[in-house]
């Protein structure tokens, strides 16, 4: 398939990197750090303690559901008041996490992409998780960051697909949304108005091996970041 693309969003979280090696690195360093700060904390918040208390920060708090950061400051915050903890290690306890969320290990072939993408088109992404461009290292590649906490709504709600499009002064027809997730992603880029990519990895978390809905499908598909360079190069 053949199509003019302008620009490109994409996703971060398992699409350039996976996400799961980062979830479990975060639980471990929070408990040794609450260990060596805070000891009661981490005595009544073990990682598996605290893995609930995320969650059920989560779920009672939808409104915060398009600022990851919020919540997770809320959860450690929690953690440290029922705990007797001293509440005045919120942003210290906060910055261990946030140094280890942006420590990231990169598929194979997702840099060298990132750089030939860049090369023919402007990059933008489009997160709804909290990772931070400039501490992963990335920043150089990309236009800007649009995230759902800035944005105040999260994918898949077709506003922050468009505010990327206006933002760059495109019609969303020329703009290709690049991302792993099936309905947040992509499906949901392509109900906005944009080009879709489906990036579906051999580590896809969701699952999906194949394209599960008749209705929207992307316009493309490939099983690393590099299939799109090629393409993209093919184009030009």
């Amino acid at each position: 398939m053949s199509f003019p693309v302008r620009a490109i969003t994409l996703d971060l979280d398992d699409t350039l990197w996976p996400f799961a090696p980062i979830g479990a690195r975060i639980d471990r360093v929070l408990e040794d750090w609450m260990r060596t700060h805070s000891p009661a904390t981490a005595t009544m918040f073990p990682a598996a303690a605290m893995r609930s208390l995320r969650d059920r920060v989560w779920r009672e708090n939808p409104q915060l559901a398009h600022d990851l950061s919020a919540l997770r400051r809320l959860a450690l915050e929690i953690a440290l008041r029922d705990s007797g903890g001293d509440l005045s290690l919120l942003d210290a306890a906060y910055e261990a996490f946030y140094a280890e969320r942006n420590r990231v290990e990169f598929y194979p072939d997702a840099l060298e992409s990132l750089q030939r993408l860049a090369r023919r088109v402007p990059l933008v992404s489009l997160s709804n998780g909290n990772a931070d461009l400039v501490r992963v290292g990335i920043d150089g590649h990309f236009a800007f960051a649009l995230h759902a906490r800035e944005h105040g709504a999260a994918k898949p709600e077709p506003g922050i697909f468009l505010a990327a499009c206006t933002r760059l002064g495109l019609a969303p027809g020329l703009v290709l949304h690049v991302g792993d997730h099936v309905d947040t992603d992509v499906a949901a880029a392509a109900r906005a108005g944009l080009r879709s990519c489906w990036i579906r990895r051999p580590d896809n978390p969701g699952g999906h091996l194949r394209w599960p809905h008749a209705d929207p499908v992307p316009d493309l598909e490939f099983d690393s970041l590099a299939g799109l360079a090629d393409w993209l190069d093919a184009q030009a």
